[in-house]
């Protein structure tokens, strides 16, 4: 089963959105694998922004996202990469369309609420990072065992 990271980032915290985000992701049929709230070190966002290491923006992504505290999930389901990246919306929450998580709460780039992995190979790297696997769960729905009802 494909898996993604998914980072809610200090504003998503500060604004109180934590529920709401991971809401729409459950609601979706999307599997939470892993799930912690922890502060990010300068030097675990540099690792995670080094491909932007250089560019004029870079100072202030390592900035904001050592701000406050953020939620690292591990989302888990067939196709979830590009699912998940059309829940969260365009990067510019202008660009985003309203029904995406950025669409309807974000308003400025750079407080854009979420990351999300854009491929299967960044998502292993991340997840790698964010996460020891004995953070990571498999399990069964409930409502498989109780009703009879596919998970």
């Amino acid at each position: 089963m494909e898996q993604t990271l998914v980072l809610i980032k200090p504003d998503g915290i500060q604004r109180g959105l934590v529920g709401e985000i991971i809401t729409r992701f459950e609601r979706k049929g999307i599997r939470i694998r892993g799930l912690k709230m922890m502060r990010v070190t300068e030097k675990m966002a540099a690792e995670h922004y080094s491909m932007h290491k250089g560019k004029d923006f870079y100072p202030m992504l390592i900035d904001f996202i050592t701000s406050g505290p953020i939620c690292a999930l591990v989302l888990s389901c067939p196709d979830v990469i590009r699912l998940v990246r059309n829940m969260v919306g365009a990067t510019c929450p202008v660009d985003a369309a309203q029904g995406t998580i950025r669409g309807d709460y974000a308003s400025v780039t750079n407080k854009n609420l979420v990351h999300s992995s854009d491929s299967a190979e960044t998502a292993e790297a991340e997840i790698a990072l964010w996460f020891d696997k004995t953070d990571i769960y498999e399990w069964e729905s409930a409502l498989k065992s109780w009703f009879g009802v596919p998970a």
